[in-house]
């Protein structure tokens, strides 16, 4: 008989399992006190539905969107939560069965059909998921739930109700956007996603949609190319997730993740492939950054800057100062995709077999790159970076383009900081001092202090290196400038990313709270909002319900 080994902190398993939605908001019980002055609503997506009828999603970004919302209002908090009537979603629930292909799941044609009629399916085109369990974030007074395609749908923030699907290629010359577009004060929106170019090579465009029309019109009918960025292959472009902004400055990092296009375009519609199949990586490739001016816009051809192979989700922040542009990344060492550990398969897995694939894994590290604007010729083999405050180098090679070595703001054994947040209103594009985000603990809480503790140090570090960011166990907050770190952590919690929302008035950049969604599986109320004072990260309240809430991704805090 084979023995099992189960993880020992196996009840994050439960974030990984499908819920339903509620008919109505219920309420929770509040411990501690919720400032006066917040009130207003977090939303949060993610994925809540993980198989239909008896077949089952594969991947952590298949499950079927479901957004979250905890309302404070009046010293009051509730929780709801409500499925996005995608495309996917309501075929899926019609016809009992996977519709359409998700990120890593293959949707086959209709058992039920005769075989004429299947073998006729497979040609019918690629039909793109809409899918939009990323994020959520506004257009002039809307707000869109989005995943990475051409395909956003607009909600209702307040009732959680699915309004409308817009093709985003009806108004721009897109594949798809980022789920992480930069967002001024007026509300106008950058954001970039790649495209054909020239002689039908792969390009990325950067694209604003502009705030609210005094005519009241949608922004999106008004949105416009800002400039084009080459790609280094030409049927190859590089998975994106993230950019930087500064006020006169766009950065682009294409990074030796690569989709096939050729694959994309033609096995899709002959064999069952899925978006995770057209991956590709660029060993040789290492990683570029690409930088143009904003306004107007235009490519940099001249400031060409490399580095080692990495990986990239999310920028943290982008700035200026002194004639460079300095930025701050969330990277995984070497050019092996990150996304091939996130298979449901992988995360609910025995705890050797977890140890065996996380062994493999990249490793995670906080990055800051410096470029410099001004370049000259003659300083060639010279390090380029004069800042004083950090360690990054810049220098000019032989052949016009310069090398770009990091300063490493933290780092560990298989300790990962991701899902970075910053005080945005005040700091996006500008210099700045904090970070908040989820870090790794460790050990596992409840075994703190007992002989094990050596044992568990080592499977914390190995449970976060295959769940990469979804199962860690704390909320981190990094002073990029001091590398001073605190942590807030509870035993058996699996909290989600933390959004900063600033005190009325506040002049201090941490002056604030964090805001997370927080499980704790097997307790009386297994979900509950975490509200965390931003400037100590200590506890001001909680809001528990009766409620498990599974993995969320990303969102906002709607004033």
């Amino acid at each position: 008989m084979v023995s099992r080994v189960e993880h020992p902190a196996a009840g994050y398993k439960k974030i990984f399992e499908t819920v339903e939605e509620l008919d109505e908001p219920i309420p929770a019980q509040i411990s501690g006190a919720i400032p006066s002055w917040l009130g207003g609503s977090l939303l949060r997506m993610g994925p809540g539905l993980f198989e239909v009828g008896d077949e089952p999603f594969h991947h952590l970004f298949d499950g079927q969107a479901l957004m979250h919302k905890f309302d404070l209002r009046n010293g009051q908090v509730t929780y709801n939560r409500k499925f996005i009537r995608t495309d996917c979603y309501v075929r899926a629930m019609t016809e009992n069965r996977v519709v359409i292909t998700e990120f890593g799941t293959v949707a086959y044609p209709d058992p039920c059909k005769n075989i004429f009629s299947r073998f006729f399916s497979y040609f019918k085109g690629i039909e793109v998921t809409d899918n939009c369990l990323v994020n959520i974030y506004p257009i002039g007074e809307d707000f869109y739930a989005v995943t990475e395609t051409n395909y956003i749908t607009k909600v209702d923030p307040d009732s959680l109700e699915t309004i409308k699907q817009v093709d985003l290629c009806k108004y721009l010359s897109v594949n798809g956007l980022t789920a992480h577009p930069h967002i001024e004060a007026d509300g106008t929106v950058y954001n970039i996603g790649n495209c054909f170019g020239k002689n039908m090579s792969l390009a990325y465009n950067i694209v604003k949609i502009p705030p609210t029309q005094k005519d009241k019109s949608d922004p999106i009918e008004k949105s416009q190319i800002v400039v084009q960025l080459p790609s280094s292959e030409r049927l190859k472009p590089s998975y994106v997730h993230s950019f930087g902004m500064t006020n006169n400055y766009f950065v682009f990092v294409e990074q030796p993740v690569k989709i096939n296009l050729l694959k994309f375009l033609s096995a899709w519609s002959i064999r069952g492939t899925t978006y995770m199949d057209c991956f590709e990586t660029c060993e040789s490739m290492g990683t570029w950054f690409h930088l143009s001016t904003k306004n107007p816009g235009a490519y940099m051809s001249s400031h060409k800057f490399r580095t080692s192979a990495f990986n990239l989700f999310h920028h943290i922040n982008t700035y200026e100062d002194q004639g460079f542009i300095v930025v701050d990344l969330c990277t995984w060492k070497g050019h092996e995709f990150v996304y091939n550990y996130l298979y449901l398969a992988n995360l609910r897995e025995e705890w050797e077999e977890v140890k065996k694939a996380a062994a493999k894994a990249p490793q995670p590290e906080v990055r800051r790159y410096v470029l410099p604007l001004d370049i000259h010729k003659e300083e060639q083999g010279k390090n380029l970076v004069s800042l004083s405050y950090t360690t990054a180098t810049a220098v000019l090679c032989s052949d016009g383009t310069i090398w770009l070595e990091p300063e490493v703001l933290f780092s560990g054994p298989r300790q990962a900081f991701e899902f970075p947040q910053i005080n945005y209103s005040q700091c996006c594009g500008k210099k700045y001092s904090f970070a908040y985000g989820l870090g790794l603990n460790h050990f596992i809480p409840d075994r703190v202090g007992t002989p094990l503790l050596s044992t568990v140090c080592r499977w914390k570090q190995i449970l976060v290196k295959l769940s990469i960011f979804w199962l860690l166990l704390q909320i981190v907050k990094l002073n990029v400038q001091t590398k001073e770190t605190w942590v807030w952590q509870e035993e058996d919690c699996y909290p989600s990313e933390p959004i900063f929302v600033a005190t009325p008035g506040a002049t201090q950049e941490d002056d604030g709270v964090l805001l997370s969604i927080v499980v704790k599986p097997g307790t009386e109320r297994p979900g509950f909002l975490l509200v965390l004072d931003a400037m100590k990260l200590t506890e001001v309240a909680r809001a528990e319900v009766n409620a498990i809430i599974p993995v969320t991704l990303h969102g906002l805090y709607k004033p």
